[in-house]
């Protein structure tokens, strides 16, 4: 029972409704698209959110690369890689990792915004990001996702 004296829901794994949604990143910020993908990949969108529990939703993220960051952020964004020998850190700018793997960007970014512990990296494990407009979960019957926010410089 919580401090009101209801009791307070507490959903199991194997209760967890999923969906999936398909979300387009075309000219959307990195950062604020990760804010949005984290939430539905974690599941704080549902009434019934449990912390310790996987009840987040699928999601399907297309056009990776039309990706963008704000001002000076673009060439001043590095992304850090160790290789696992001793000296082995490696640094990739934000542009070089846009020309080759834009992908990995909001992988990145989203990884970065959910738990560090084995709950998180089966949460991550729902994101599938896609660098074109085609994608390959079109059985699954994705639902598009409406961003309480449009595209660069527009105040929504």
């Amino acid at each position: 029972m919580n401090q009101h004296g209801n009791i307070t829901a507490s959903v199991r794994d194997q209760d967890v409704k999923r969906d999936w949604w398909v979300v387009d990143a075309d000219g959307l910020t990195v950062g604020r698209l990760a804010t949005q993908l984290a939430t539905l990949l974690r599941g704080k969108h549902k009434p019934l959110f449990t912390p310790h529990v996987d009840c987040g939703d699928f999601v399907v993220v297309i056009n990776a690369d039309k990706v963008v960051m704000e001002g000076k952020r673009a060439e001043q964004k590095e992304y850090f890689h160790n290789t696992g020998y001793p000296g082995g850190g490696r640094m990739r700018s934000f542009s070089k990792l846009m020309q080759t793997k834009p992908e990995e960007v909001v992988e990145l970014a989203v990884k970065g915004m959910l738990p560090k512990n084995t709950l998180g990296r089966q949460m991550v494990k729902k994101l599938k990001v896609y660098a074109g407009t085609e994608h390959p979960h079109t059985a699954q019957q994705p639902k598009p996702y409406a961003l309480p926010y449009r595209h660069v410089g527009t105040k929504a």
